[in-house]
């Protein structure tokens, strides 16, 4: 395999690093240390360097999507829903009136993109999350009651940014 191909499937093993050199803002030099490959510190930064150039920026969300809030979400087996589901995945699903939990429910055309966005911003606002799905159009984030009005803001900026 080539440096090239080392360089850039060690990149893609860690998307934060693919990320910053899509968004332009990496230290080549101070990157190519902290990958594991054979070589020359200076042909990886190289290497990286090359993979950046060829990498293009995220389009802006031009999105025409409306966010709300539902809260009283709960999880529930999907067989034993007497509720609404808001968001299902497998046999878990989470649906009005079942708990305490908050969904903060984004429709309109939306890219599943959008999602990977939503997570990173809520996870650097320490929101934690426990549970988001996406669609074409929908994006759901199951929060708990009190981070319900943080999350919203960060959705919110998220798809209509």
């Amino acid at each position: 395999m080539s440096l090239a191909a080392a360089t850039r499937d060690a990149v893609r093993e860690r998307p934060f690093l693919y990320d910053a050199l899509r968004a332009g803002v990496v230290n080549y030099t101070a990157a190519a240390r902290t990958l594991d490959i054979d070589g020359e510190e200076e042909a990886i930064a190289t290497a990286l360097r090359r993979f950046a150039e060829e990498l293009s920026a995220d389009p802006p969300h031009d999105s025409d999507a409306r966010v709300s809030m539902q809260s009283g979400l709960g999880r529930v087996e999907s067989s034993d829903a007497e509720s609404a589901i808001v968001l299902e995945v497998a046999d878990t699903a989470f649906a009005e009136d079942a708990g305490s939990l908050t969904g903060i429910v984004a429709t309109g055309n939306l890219v599943p993109a959008a999602l990977t966005e939503a997570l990173g911003r809520l996870r650097t606002a320490d929101v934690p999350v426990d549970a988001a799905g996406v669609t074409d159009n929908a994006l759901v984030v199951v929060v708990s009651r009190r981070a319900g009005p943080d999350a919203l803001r960060v959705v919110e900026a998220t798809v209509q940014g």
